[in-house]
C-alpha cells in the first residue's frame, strides 16, 4: 500500500470501546488501560473497499493520569510534587490526560498513522498536558514524531545497588537479557553469596507491591531482570492553547 493512496483516505473520528476492542489483540500489552477519558479512531472516508470501509484501522485511548510518576516531576519542575493527596489528585485531574494505547492494524503500519493519531488528537483533549509512558519507545519513536518530548527514566537506587551486587558475584548487566542463564548462576552461588544477594533482592522488591514476597526461582528472576533492563521512557506535550489550571476550580 502506498501512503498517498491510503493515508489521505483515512479520517480521525470520535471512537468507542468497540473500536478499541476490535484492535486490542494487536497490542503488545494485554492489560486494560486505566479509566478512559477519550477514544479516537482512524476510519475510512468511505472510499476504501469492503470491510475496511466500516471498521477502524487505528485507535488511540486517553486515560486519566495516575497520581505518582517520578519523571512527570522532572518534566514539570515538581509542579505536582509535595502536595497532599486530595490536592494532588485534583491538580492532576484538571491538567493531565495520559495516552494509554495507540494501536494500528498491522496492514496499515509504516504509514505514519500512529504519529498522526497522537498529533491530531492531543489538542482535542483541551487540557494543558498530555503524557505517555512507553517501555519500547526507542523501537518506534512515533510519540516524538508527533511532538512529544522524551525523558529517559533513571534506574532506582535499589536497582543500581542490585546490579552492582550481581556484578560482584560475576553476573554482568549484559547477561540480564537471559533470565534462565541468570537463574542458573544464582543456583550455583555459595550460601554467603546467596544471602548477600537476597538482601539486595528484597530491598529492590520492597516497592513492587505483592511481588516483594515472590519466592526464589526462575519466575522471580525473570521479573527482576525485566524490571532492571526495561526502563520506560516518559513523554510529555504542553498544549500552547491551554493555561495551567489550579486545583481549586476557577469561577
Amino acid at each position: 500500500m502506498r501512503r498517498c493512496s491510503v493515508y489521505n483516505r483515512l479520517r480521525i473520528v470520535p471512537g468507542s470501546p468497540d473500536d478499541y476492542r476490535q484492535l486490542t489483540r494487536y497490542h503488545y500489552r494485554d492489560s486494560r488501560p486505566g479509566p478512559c477519558a477519550a477514544i479516537f479512531a482512524l476510519k475510512s472516508d468511505g472510499t476504501l473497499p469492503g470491510l475496511l470501509c466500516r471498521t477502524a484501522v487505528g485507535v488511540i485511548v486517553y486515560s486519566m493520569a495516575g497520581r505518582v510518576l517520578e519523571m512527570r516531576n522532572v518534566a514539570t519542575g515538581n509542579v505536582f510534587a509535595g502536595l497532599d493527596r486530595s490536592t494532588q489528585l485534583a491538580l492532576i485531574g484538571r491538567n493531565i490526560r495520559r495516552i494509554s494505547r495507540v494501536i494500528i492494524e498491522p496492514r496499515f503500519r509504516g504509514l505514519g498513522l500512529a504519529a498522526r493519531l497522537v498529533r491530531e488528537t492531543m489538542p482535542q483533549l483541551n487540557v494543558p498536558i498530555i503524557e505517555a509512558v512507553a517501555v519500547m519507545g526507542w523501537v518506534n519513536p512515533f510519540l516524538e514524531k508527533a511532538g512529544m518530548k522524551a525523558y529517559e527514566a533513571m534506574p532506582s537506587a535499589a536497582g543500581v545497588q542490585l546490579i552492582e551486587a550481581l556484578s560482584l558475584l560475576g553476573i554482568e548487566d549484559t547477561e540480564l537479557i537471559d533470565p534462565q542463564q541468570v537463574q542458573q548462576k544464582l543456583e550455583r552461588l555459595c550460601r554467603a553469596e546467596g544471602e548477600f544477594l537476597e538482601r539486595h533482592i528484597r530491598n529492590f522488591l520492597k516497592s513492587h507491591g505483592r511481588r516483594r514476597d515472590m519466592p526464589p526461582g526462575l519466575e522471580r528472576t525473570r521479573y527482576i531482570v525485566t524490571h532492571l533492563t526495561a526502563r520506560p521512557t516518559y513523554y510529555i506535550w504542553f498544549n500552547p492553547e491551554r493555561r495551567f489550571a489550579n486545583a481549586k476550580k476557577e469561577k
